[in-house]
């Protein structure tokens, strides 16, 4: 299959769209990652999604759309909570789970009585799902189990071949995905972290719980209700290993570790220590430079040869706890704690 490279030109836009539009797949640009998109509406079209990134088909998508009126074009009732996360957070990096209507495919469900909704702040994202015509139902544009892109690069090397079409719209602001909450159940659940914090919740009176499986994966016989819940996720070719403390003690495990370990072993590092016999990535100051700096890191190490990274990890406020899952995902459950 041909892939076709587009840019952010309105025309190209259109074409892109288009292509939507005939059950086709183009990957476009989100703030969050990189999203690989069909019709929201088309079975056939959710199969080629699954195909083309060899993604196990009980792993929901998410519907995107590009108008908040579009919400109640999918769903069957909008409780107030969500309301008030639509009125206030969106467009933005948050993803809202609510019961779904007839006219979403169980393709796009995996089979669930829920749908994952979605408006990007991105407006390439919603130049594009307006061409289509029709809400457009994304997973992240990486091949399955790999580290979610935030550059055009990035999904260039996964699904080149694979499908339609990719729009070039440069890197990702936030780098990690959207939040995703469920509304279906009594109280508010956070089923995963990412650019909106519990905090930023709490700001607009949202009290959520955050759900157990977050730095774990789901048991093999249960449907995951959302993406990142039951498979491996966002792991390079290298292994992880990720090393959680205080920032003295885990500086000094990962230089301990480094003196005994044999292969090409790289540091994902927050603080700008020296490490001897290592490929050092920075990871940034801050959780948010860490979330934004994450995949993209763990994609150069495997370029640069790397067969072990170690991961320091030391914070959890603010885009921390959407950093720990990434970080917890990617290694496997393969964590030190100092």
């Amino acid at each position: 299959m041909e892939t076709l490279i587009l840019t952010t030109d309105d025309n190209e836009i259109n074409k892109a769209g288009k292509i939507i539009m005939d059950g086709g797949l183009v990957a476009f640009p989100t703030e969050t990652v990189y999203g690989l998109g069909a019709s929201a509406l088309s079975a056939d079209a959710a199969k080629k999604i699954y195909a083309a990134k060899g993604r196990p088909s009980d792993n929901p998508l998410i519907v995107h759309i590009c108008k908040k009126e579009q919400i109640a074009g999918v769903t069957e009732e909008i409780p107030e909570t969500a309301r008030i996360v639509i009125d206030k957070l969106m467009p933005g990096p948050v993803t809202i789970i609510l019961k779904k209507k007839a006219i979403v495919p169980d393709a796009v469900t995996a089979g669930l009585d829920s749908v994952a909704v979605r408006f990007p702040a991105n407006k390439t994202a919603q130049k594009l799902i307006n061409a289509a015509g029709v809400p457009v139902a994304a997973p992240s544009a990486n091949l399955s189990g790999k580290p979610s892109p935030t550059k055009a690069k990035h999904v260039i090397d996964d699904m080149t071949g694979r499908i339609d079409a990719i729009i070039n719209g440069g890197d990702c602001t936030v780098g990690v995905e959207s939040t995703i909450i469920d509304f279906t159940g009594d109280v508010p659940v956070i089923l995963r972290p990412g650019g909106i914090t519990i905090d930023d919740l709490k700001a607009i009176g949202v009290d959520a719980v955050i759900d157990k499986n977050i730095l774990q994966s789901v048991s093999a016989d249960e449907v995951p209700k959302c993406p990142g819940m039951k498979y491996k996720h966002y792991a390079p070719n290298a292994e992880v290993i990720v090393i959680e403390g205080k920032k003295a003690a885990v500086q000094e495990k990962i230089k301990e570790l480094l003196m005994k370990e044999g292969r090409i072993a790289g540091v994902l590092a927050m603080y700008g220590a020296e490490y001897d016999n290592a490929v050092i990535l920075s990871a940034g100051s801050s959780n948010k430079e860490y979330a934004k700096k994450l995949f993209s890191a763990l994609r150069e190490f495997d370029e640069l040869g790397v067969a072990v990274v170690f991961a320091e990890f030391c914070e959890e406020d603010g885009y921390g706890l959407a950093v720990k899952n990434r970080l917890y995902k990617a290694a496997g459950g393969n964590v030190v704690h100092v």
